[in-house]
């Protein structure tokens, strides 16, 4: 049995009210009405149905179904916030119908009484499609609407069985039940939907006469209903999505008032949703503007633009984007991204970056190109070194390949399975350089083991190693000889197993008469010394070479370039390299953006100018008949260039010297270097 509540209980509840008094399912529990002489009213008094003048009041009792029949919109909406969850809304439309139903039936069986003419025009008065049927089941009456929802003609349907025309048609069940059927759902042959009602016909006697039903073309109302129904889908999924994003998410309406924030958002700000949602746009922000006013002022997205919101006055970055419909601005969204996390993350990526840089070695002797005698002999000295736990002493000009060789002793040897620990001596001042090697008893406990100790069983390269402070260079002297390492801060040896090799481009010889660098420690570093031949002296690599940069810059720049052409191999084969191979990898890169997609060979043209042997025979001053026009910044850049290389040459490349020498700090030095692709430190 289910309870009903009648809410509105004028002409159209008073039918209702009587009709449901027919069905044995239904039981009218109560009626509400704010007229106190409403014709329902009355009517329930004398049935003993429960009355209420406020519906508030009536959705105390136990409810099942809800017809609202008032057809005020606020009321519908009401009742349809506030009525229980377990209730069925239906609203007032759907008992109009019913109301206007009853009564055509009503008038419909006074006209059959009286006059077929009468009631033939009465039915094709009405909006509703209408069909009517006899005892032997074939159609006695149809109506014009009827015609229009079944796209038949009256004459094709008259004097025809029901289930010719309708197959699905359950008019013939009704009239052998003579049991009504109320509001049912049926779709016919031609794809329509339709909501039905279907009576029996019956005299006040007794007698059955046949059966009729009405019914309402409802496609459209689905298709509608439909459409609601997948942008309600749409809408829940969009928010789920939102809701679980780990991005921290903010929606603001077209007036800067909050409307929507997800969990993430919470997280950063602190803030929870009944503390922004329907307030100003500005609520979270404790330092800055408001990126979401900005937008919906200027109609313009907005990035990376830093504040501090909530209580906490986190810092954030902010996105932020208008959203249109149709061209009519909506609203505003934000993306909030922490800025701490950011720089955390960012910190742990520089870490991780220097550990996989300074702990790996990454080539092989299968990775330099060795087909000069010079290099071939060079490759089996390293060999032999690997293979030994002695001291290696890389000797040789800048950019000959010093740190690859180390790197390919290290994984030649019985040492390949520990780490391989790389460190610039002239990458950072004594103090700093002292505590990185040594450790510092005085730093925080992850931080008191120094590199030396973090190569143990490993290999530890030293490049650079003739810009040591004679102070460093006596601690290193000490870990070589006594093969213990004393921390910073601290008096106590401490035990380690460590190969050392160390490279340079400085003249050690001159630096130890001029006592910059310590014999001992020289002759402890040299029992193995290995010369690198400078690319000028080993012509025979320069084909080879420029073959496997090829290929290594063709995967970078993602290029298909197959070779170099005669005449450009010969003007590089009269070249000296000052820069030896790092130049010539820089030379061949160059040459490989210079050129079109299409082509595939480097050709002469393609090369970029190459540098003079000294800046003394870089001629500025020729006539333009004898020199090719060069644009004034261009020749300042290679006049400086030139000169900081000369200086550096006739100082063995200690770049302290050379930054004296030119009159400017080191760390200029250090970025003219980087700017002219003379290696930031300048190494092997």
């Amino acid at each position: 049995m289910q309870n009903v509540l009648i809410v509105g209980v004028g002409q159209g509840g008073t039918a209702l009210i009587r009709l449901f008094e027919q069905i044995d399912m239904i039981n009218v529990q109560a009626v509400a009405d704010i007229d106190e002489k409403a014709p329902g009213i009355l009517l329930a008094e004398q049935k003993n149905i429960k009355t209420f003048h406020s519906y508030w009041d009536a959705l105390s009792e136990p409810i099942d179904i809800i017809v609202e029949t008032t057809g005020i919109e606020d009321v519908f909406d009401d009742l349809k916030q506030h009525k229980p969850k377990q209730s069925v809304l239906i609203p007032g439309t759907v008992a109009h119908i019913i109301y206007n139903l009853l009564n055509e039936r009503e008038d419909l069986f006074n006209e059959l009484k009286n006059e077929t003419d009468s009631r033939n025009l009465l039915l094709d008065s009405i909006h509703d499609g209408m069909i009517v049927i006899g005892l032997d089941q074939t159609v006695t009456f149809v109506n014009e609407a009827a015609e229009n929802v079944l796209n038949l003609n009256k004459d094709d349907m008259l004097e025809q069985p029901i289930q010719s025309i309708i197959p699905d048609s359950h008019l013939p069940k009704v009239m052998k039940t003579k049991q009504k059927e109320l509001n049912q759902s049926l779709r016919l042959h031609n794809g329509k939907q339709i909501i039905t009602t279907r009576i029996p016909l019956i005299t006040n006697s007794g007698e059955l006469l046949g059966a009729f039903a009405v019914f309402k073309d409802i496609t459209e109302v689905v298709e509608l209903a439909e459409e609601i129904t997948d942008l309600k889908n749409i809408q829940n999924m969009l928010e789920a999505i939102i809701q679980s994003s780990e991005e921290a998410i903010s929606v603001v309406d077209e007036n800067g008032v909050g409307i929507l924030i997800n969990p993430a958002y919470t997280n950063i700000t602190g803030l929870k949703e009944n503390e922004v949602i329907g307030k100003p746009a500005t609520t979270d922000i404790s330092e800055g503007e408001s990126m979401h006013m900005q937008v919906l002022k200027t109609r313009r997205p907005v990035r990376g633009a830093r504040m501090k919101v909530g209580p906490s006055k986190r810092d954030v970055l902010v996105n932020a984007a208008p959203i249109l419909v149709d061209g009519v601005l909506k609203g505003s969204v934000a993306i909030i991204h922490d800025l701490s996390e950011i720089e955390s993350l960012t910190s742990e990526l520089k870490k991780a970056r220097q550990i996989i840089r300074n702990l790996e070695a990454k080539y092989t002797f299968d990775d330099i190109i060795a087909h000069s005698s010079e290099m071939t002999l060079t490759l089996e000295q390293a060999k032999v070194g690997a293979k030994n736990p002695v001291t290696i002493l890389l000797r040789g000009e800048s950019g000959t390949g010093k740190e690859l060789m180390a790197h390919a002793i290290h994984n030649e040897s019985n040492r390949k399975h520990y780490k391989f620990i790389r460190v610039n001596c002239a990458a950072m001042d004594e103090e700093a350089l002292e505590k990185s090697l040594f450790g510092n008893v005085l730093g925080p406990p992850e931080q008191q083991r120094g590199l030396i100790e973090e190569a143990h069983n490993g290999s530890l390269f030293l490049d650079e190693i003739g810009d040591l402070s004679l102070h460093l260079q006596a601690r290193i002297l000490y870990v070589l000889e006594k093969q213990q390492v004393i921390r910073v801060g601290s008096q106590d040896p401490l035990p380690v197993n460590v190969r050392m090799i160390a490279a340079t481009n400085v003249n050690l010889e001159r630096a130890m008469m001029e006592r910059e660098f310590r014999e001992d420690l020289f002759y402890r570093l040299s029992r193995l010394p290995i010369m690198i031949a400078p690319l000028r002296e080993r012509k025979e690599d320069l084909k080879p070479l420029i073959d496997h940069f090829i290929i290594k810059l063709n995967a970078e720049y993602g290029r298909y370039v197959h070779s170099i052409e005669p005449e450009a191999l010969d003007k590089l084969s009269s070249y000296d390299f000052p820069g030896n191979v790092r130049e010539l990898e820089n030379i061949i890169g160059r040459a490989i953006i210079s050129m079109g997609q299409n082509e595939t060979n480097i050709a002469e043209r393609h090369l970029p100018q190459l540098r003079k042997q000294t800046y003394h025979e870089l001629d500025l001053f020729q006539e333009p008949d004898h020199q090719e026009s060069i644009p004034l910044q261009d020749a300042l850049d290679e006049f400086e260039k030139q000169l900081i290389l000369e200086t550096l040459e006739r100082n063995n490349y200690i770049k302290s010297k050379t930054a004296k020498q030119l009159n400017i700090s080191i760390r200029n030095l250090y970025y003219k270097m980087e700017k002219h692709n003379l290696g930031k430190h300048v190494q092997g």
